[in-house]
């Protein structure tokens, strides 16, 4: 296996770029494709739709739910609804959300959150943190990940009838509300704000003895039992220093040497690891780790 950097490009206004004969890799921000607005993973604490974050077209090495499978987008909690634990403001909705089951709920006002729920991407995977928030991976076929971009669903009730604050990328689309929320420009002139992304492109690493390999906790200079050389060496001194190879790796990227904030997570070689500004997140300042062959999020602050 490859490991590989995610490169981020320039701001786009548009996916007039976006089709089957793109260069790219993916895009983060923007909008999700092949799937419908039904489709849409929705909140379960809010019972809003979770914003799309990245969509990622995976090299062939990495494609390991099947040759068919050839991408995945990932859903998650916006910056401005993550903080300090999730609290869910309706518990049967949440429920239905997350487990809807096969027979409809006995109060009829909960039938459209039933209907929507039934209809999520079948290929959809739930997460959560440790706060309880919510996360979600959708697996994409190349169709999918080559077909049309996909607007958020309306949401199921009123929000002036909701017990809950509405994200702001609702409103001003997903790149402007970050963006405010880092306290950086905005995008009041863009037409349609939900179009700005940035485009992605896989870079292989020069050098990288973790492709391939789970991440794990390493001591003493020595490798982990799997092979998995630590990030880090000390000398004679007793100083750490970072490994020579590592000197060209990128914060974003796919596979090899995981840099968590805090401790690895254990999580297969099939992870993306990124930074908030990757899709735009609240991570305390920190960075997050997906694994998508076993369906794992985690992230800590900095």
């Amino acid at each position: 296996m490859q490991a590989y950097d995610i490169d981020t490009g320039p701001w786009r206004t548009g996916h007039a770029e976006l089709g089957p004969d793109r260069t790219e890799d993916g895009w983060c921000f923007g909008l999700p494709p092949g799937i419908t607005p039904e489709q849409w993973p929705l909140d379960p604490v809010t019972g809003y739709p979770l914003v799309h974050g990245f969509t990622l077209l995976l090299p062939e090495d990495y494609r390991v739910h099947g040759p068919d499978i050839a991408a995945v987008s990932f859903f998650a909690t916006p910056a401005d609804g993550n903080d300090g634990g999730a609290d869910a403001w309706n518990a049967a909705v949440a429920a239905l959300i997350e487990q809807p089951g096969d027979t409809p709920p006995a109060d009829a006002a909960l039938h459209p959150w039933w209907n929507r729920a039934r209809a999520v991407h079948p290929r959809t995977h739930r997460m959560r943190d440790i706060l309880d928030y919510a996360y979600a991976a959708i697996l994409l076929t190349r169709a999918e990940y080559d077909g049309p971009l996909c607007r958020p669903p309306e949401p199921i009730a009123d929000p002036a009838h909701a017990d809950v604050t509405p994200p702001e990328w609702i409103a001003q689309g997903s790149a402007a509300a970050f963006e405010r929320f880092s306290g950086l420009s905005d995008f009041n002139d863009t037409p349609d704000p939900f179009l700005i992304h940035r485009p992605l492109r896989l870079i292989a690493r020069a050098e990288d003895p973790n492709a391939g390999i789970a991440p794990q906790e390493t001591w003493d200079n020595k490798p982990a039992e799997n092979g998995y050389v630590s990030p880090f060496f000390t000398d004679a001194d007793g100083q750490w220093h970072d490994q020579p190879w590592r000197k060209d790796h990128g914060s974003n990227h796919l596979g090899g040497t995981m840099m968590p904030i805090q401790a690895v997570p254990e999580f297969s070689p099939f992870y993306i690891e990124f930074e908030e500004p990757f899709g735009g997140y609240n991570f305390g300042g920190g960075n997050a780790q997906l694994d998508f062959r076993d369906m794992k999020f985690d992230w800590a602050c900095g």
